[in-house]
């Protein structure tokens, strides 16, 4: 996945399936809430109005780990519809879980591939925020090709942005946050919210458990916040 050609793009997937034990209430929750919560790729363009019963903006988060603060910012904003993307079953299985347990009515899920979801179920410019946390930093150099945040991802990414739709990333890992900023300060109709070449100090997004470990072992966390002005 680098910025070469298309053929890379296309066959480098946007993400890795983590070995992991699944609960038996992960599992079950899998077999028995999908039904209720999920979204299945083959299925096509998500429309919000039937999928959530309503009309509001539409927020896709891709790889949101075990949901925990995917569903507490769609508890918080209910004005709002959010779809998240993951492909770790033990992720699925819990915020599936956490869904059912809570009642929340405006989050929905995709196990798939996101560049899948972004081509096949996302409209052109019609989400009003996409939000990625944490991806895998790959820190070997010969793994960099696998870093989600390439130039050819982000343009698949702002093509699904509504004029005037943000863009949040985070990571802990400093050589992937100056990576990210000079990815997105490049990129064709973004700005950053906060200033050329500045970090997002100011942001609504909860803590996941994921950051708190990472602070915990002393790392710095940067967000990047940048607008979608096509």
């Amino acid at each position: 996945m680098d910025s070469s050609g298309e053929q890379v793009l296309r066959t480098v997937k946007s993400f890795v399936v983590r070995a992991g034990r699944m609960t038996n209430g992960q599992r079950e929750a899998i077999e028995n809430l999908w039904p209720l919560y999920g979204l299945k790729v083959e299925d096509g363009l998500v429309e919000g109005d039937e999928e959530f019963g309503c009309k509001a903006p539409l927020v896709l988060e891709i790889g949101f780990g075990m949901g925990d603060s995917l569903v507490a910012m769609a508890a918080a904003e209910p004005g709002l519809n959010f779809i998240g993307v993951e492909v770790h079953p033990p992720g699925v299985g819990n915020i599936l879980k956490c869904l059912h347990e809570t009642g929340i009515g405006n989050l929905r899920i995709f196990k798939a591939d996101a560049r899948d979801v972004l081509e096949k179920c996302i409209a052109p410019h019609s989400l009003a925020r996409i939000q990625i946390y944490f991806p895998d930093p790959w820190h070997k150099k010969r793994h960099f090709k696998r870093r989600l945040i390439q130039p050819g991802f982000v343009d698949e990414l702002t093509s699904r942005l509504e004029s005037g739709g943000l863009l949040h990333l985070a990571t802990d890992w400093e050589p992937y946050a100056q990576q990210m900023m000079e990815v997105l300060g490049n990129a064709k109709d973004l700005e950053n919210v906060f200033g050329e070449g500045c970090w997002a100090e100011v942001h609504k997004r909860p803590q996941t458990k994921f950051e708190m470990r990472g602070r915990r072992l002393g790392h710095g966390v940067r967000d990047l916040l940048f607008r979608y002005t096509g």
